[in-house]
């Protein structure tokens, strides 16, 4: 049993001054092998007041200086890479070989995306050219509670910490206490880059205890929170009595438009998209419409291709999907299964229950339900499980009308070889990404989303947009620096 009750404050590992026990589940096993120590009231005021001291002379620190330090831990975090992987995959159940690739190979692409981002980034500039002397400053906002997610845990550390440190923010992390371990391991790879005391801070805690102080502390300047819709709501009501900036990459609903012109691949891609990290992805293509003519081969061949996905414990290599991350999750997913069933929706792969020969372990079976209609609940809720929801239609305003009828609006997919309604699609949906015919968003290409799904950019310059504050300034010397 792993046991490691302390926070990194000020630059040290403390001891809990409030802390409470809580145990961290393999989700594999069910079994608990960690324990930590939720924190408090006292050590969240601890941390802030650490990152508060620390906040004058890192923001006045050179930029150049502030990259360099990222460009280190970025060195450091490749060098851990593997124990990291192995961490990610106990805590939330990643197979061995996708936690090491994918999910901390996502860390070392947003630290580079920043690093890179940062060096072509202007933090001060002129209006422009007929305004000389009218200076634009982007200046860090101050210090920053950054409270992250267990479904990608080093996706979104790095993408908040990574701009937050470049912008000149200092920060205080409350990672999911699902999945504290990875981030732990975070703080010392955080320590080893040789940041000043109090830049970076991390406490472990619950949304109600450590994370709802941080959002209504009267030191911390903003709010980056990674998560659900419900618990977004709740922080920005938290945080609206101090004006705080909030940014918020939340739930998503993703519509997958495949087209009758669409490649031979486009189902099948989207069926493995759907399963990756065993459905537990916000911008997960969740909801597959489907032109009618093509719509019967296509139920056939996603039924066909979520049947061939074996799922399997975490800590085998393999190309399998693991467990979802705890219990309070596969249940939820059960009752949504469930409820398509008891909907009308036909069942046309997996099911309620643990595939077969798996008793034990938060092992869900591939499910993909065919025609779905809008007003069914698989239809509406974020699942965060493997279950694919499909529906047909007859035309392109119609396939625009069901992909944008949800109050999410994170990433929406398109299939078709056409190019002209590529960009009429491209357009036309409501949500702040769309991909197409399986190409993915490149390195810097801001990630995050409008209506339900929240607001604000992660990821290259945009990212860092989101720790800046801008100030113009009028009477600026030119003769001086």
């Amino acid at each position: 049993m792993i046991e490691n009750r302390q926070f990194y404050i000020n630059g040290a590992w403390v001891d809990a001054a409030e802390g409470r026990d809580y145990q961290v589940i393999d989700p594999t096993t069910e079994e608990p092998f960690a324990v930590i120590a939720l924190g408090g009231q006292a050590d969240t005021d601890a941390a802030v007041a650490a990152a508060k001291a620390a906040l004058p002379a890192w923001m006045a620190t050179p930029v150049e200086e502030r990259i360099a330090k990222v460009e280190k831990l970025l060195e450091v975090y490749q060098a851990r890479a593997s124990e990291m992987g192995a961490t990610i995959s106990q805590e939330m159940g990643a197979p061995i070989d996708m936690a090491s690739s994918s999910q901390v190979g996502a860390g070392s692409w947003h630290l580079s995306g920043f690093i890179n981002a940062a060096k072509n980034f202007e933090f001060e500039h002129a209006l422009n050219a007929d305004a000389p002397n009218d200076r634009i400053i982007h200046e860090a906002v101050g210090v920053a509670a950054l409270i992250t997610p267990w479904n990608w845990p080093m996706n979104q550390v790095t993408l908040k910490v990574g701009a937050a440190a470049i912008a000149g923010c200092t920060m205080v992390l409350k990672p999911s206490e699902e999945t504290p371990l990875d981030a732990m391991l975070f703080a010392e790879m955080m320590d080893e880059a040789g940041f000043p005391k109090g830049v970076f801070n991390l406490v472990n805690g619950d949304g109600v205890g450590v994370g709802s102080q941080l959002t209504s502390h009267k030191d911390v300047d903003m709010v980056s929170f990674t998560g659900s819709s419900r618990a977004g709501t709740l922080i920005s009501k938290s945080a609206a009595d101090t004006l705080k900036r909030v940014s918020l990459e939340l739930g998503g609903k993703g519509a997958n438009v495949i087209f009758a012109d669409a490649d031979e691949k486009a189902v099948k891609r989207g069926v493995l998209h759907m399963m990756n990290n065993t459905g537990q992805s916000c911008n997960a293509p969740s909801r597959m419409f489907v032109q009618r003519e093509v719509y019967d081969q296509a139920v056939e061949d996603a039924a066909a291709v979520a049947k061939a996905v074996t799922v399997g414990p975490a800590s085998e290599s393999g190309r399998h999907i693991g467990p979802v991350v705890n219990e309070v999750q596969w249940g939820k997913i059960q009752d949504l299964i469930q409820k398509g069933i008891d909907e009308g929706a036909r069942l046309v792969a997996g099911g309620v229950g643990r595939p077969e020969g798996l008793n034990k372990g938060f092992y869900v079976r591939p499910t993909v339900f065919a025609d779905v209609t809008p007003d069914m609940t698989i239809s509406r809720e974020e699942i965060f499980g493997p279950v694919l929801a499909m529906t047909p239609f007859d035309t392109e305003e119609e396939a625009v009308e069901l992909a944008n009828d949800t109050v999410y609006g994170l990433t929406n997919y398109v299939q078709t070889q056409d190019g002209a309604r590529l960009n009429r699609m491209a357009r036309s949906l409501r949500s702040g990404m769309v991909e197409m015919n399986g190409k993915g968003r490149a390195a810097g290409s801001p990630f995050g989303g409008m209506k339900q799904s929240g607001n604000g950019r992660e990821g290259g310059k945009y990212g860092l947009e989101d720790f800046l504050e801008v100030k113009a300034v009028s009477g600026w010397s030119t003769d001086a620096n």
